[in-house]
């Protein structure tokens, strides 16, 4: 099986791919190459850092966005998104003016409201709340580091902070996680070997 783990310059790259070590991945490719997602079982996207910053990392290597329609899209290949990488899934984002995501979730990546008792960033250990059935989602509590959310359509799972926050998205053989499985110790390894194992 080969994974490729993308390369955009997008922060948690490398606790991402020892996180997949973790979780028995071989096969690994870190890349920034349009032809091995054009060729991955697998593909994984990490981001941490600004939506607009990350939109426009991605979009600035030739023929990756291309690529990943392509692959992910059309041809069903299986994909994760993580924190900033499961926003990028969305239509846009509002972090520093509005920016367009990829397009593949229907909704938008807009910043927590702040409100008596809740502090943004909404970061640390938090609850991961399934909202409908999924293979890869699980109750259980995994580690947040974001002051922006997802609202819009096929979500997954929520967390508490302050009220509903968007945990997870996904549809098709697509899924994204706002929380960092490579920061949630034990609870993010499975969801990682879910996803090696995972038949869409």
């Amino acid at each position: 099986m080969t994974i490729a783990l993308i390369d955009y310059g997008a922060g948690n790259l490398y606790s991402v791919h020892n996180a997949l070590k973790a979780a028995g991945a071989t096969g690994i490719a870190v890349t920034a190459d349009p032809e091995a997602v054009l060729k991955a079982d697998r593909i994984v996207l990490p981001g941490v850092g600004a939506f607009g910053a990350c939109a426009a990392g991605l979009r600035a290597i030739p023929g990756m966005v291309e690529a990943l329609n392509s692959r992910v899209r059309q041809q069903a290949a299986p994909f994760l998104g993580v924190c900033v990488g499961m926003q990028l899934m969305a239509d846009a984002g509002e972090e520093m003016g509005t920016h367009p995501g990829l397009g593949w979730i229907p909704g938008t990546v807009r910043a927590i409201a702040p409100a008596p008792g809740v502090h943004v960033p909404h970061m640390g250990w938090n609850d991961v709340i399934p909202v409908q059935p999924h293979p890869l989602i699980e109750t259980g509590e995994a580690y947040f580091l974001h002051s922006f959310a997802f609202t819009g359509e096929h979500v997954l799972a929520t967390t508490d902070h302050g009220g509903p926050i968007t945990a997870a998205i996904g549809r098709d053989t697509m899924i994204g996680v706002q929380f960092h499985p490579e920061k949630s110790q034990r609870y993010g390894i499975a969801l990682v070997e879910r996803f090696l194992q995972w038949r869409p």
